[in-house]
């Protein structure tokens, strides 16, 4: 007679399904990701100042990066493990970047939660994500040493 064998998930699977169902709670769900993205990038293109940097970043194609930014929202808000990249060298070679950039991407992302979201919480859960990625990224691009080394500041 051979014992039982079974494979007990690990911490690492255990909080990655609590992650998702506290954010399902929320309406938070991949299908509400994908709309947030596509409405998002509508905006940022509209926008006059930020529109003609992704446009000369992206250029015609948008869909590569529309699914890739589905699947860093993923990752982000569900723990989905389905992005790899790294954003700050992507965002350290756009052109033309000042630092209040990033406060009107915040605006714009927080206008889009506004008008999106399914719930208070799910604007209050992407809302604080986002701000976290906009500090990250703007000290990483202009809170620098002369090394290249972002500072602590």
């Amino acid at each position: 007679m051979t014992a039982q064998f079974s494979l007990e998930p690990t911490f690492a699977e255990r909080k990655r399904t609590q992650i998702r169902d506290a954010a399902g709670i929320i309406g938070i769900d991949e299908a509400y990701l994908s709309l947030m993205v596509d409405e998002f990038y509508t905006r940022i293109r509209a926008d006059a100042r930020l529109g003609p940097i992704f446009e000369a970043a992206i250029g015609d194609d948008w869909g590569p990066h529309l699914d890739r930014m589905k699947r860093f929202w993923a990752s982000v808000a569900l723990n989905a493990g389905s992005y790899a990249g790294k954003p700050v060298v992507v965002h350290q070679r756009l052109a033309g970047v000042v630092p209040t950039d990033f406060d009107r991407w915040l605006a714009l992302f927080a206008a889009t939660l506004q008008d999106t979201a399914p719930t208070p919480e799910a604007i209050q859960y992407l809302l604080l994500r986002a701000r976290r990625i906009a500090r990250s990224l703007r000290m990483a691009m202009f809170d620098t040493d002369t090394t290249g080394v972002p500072s602590l500041r």
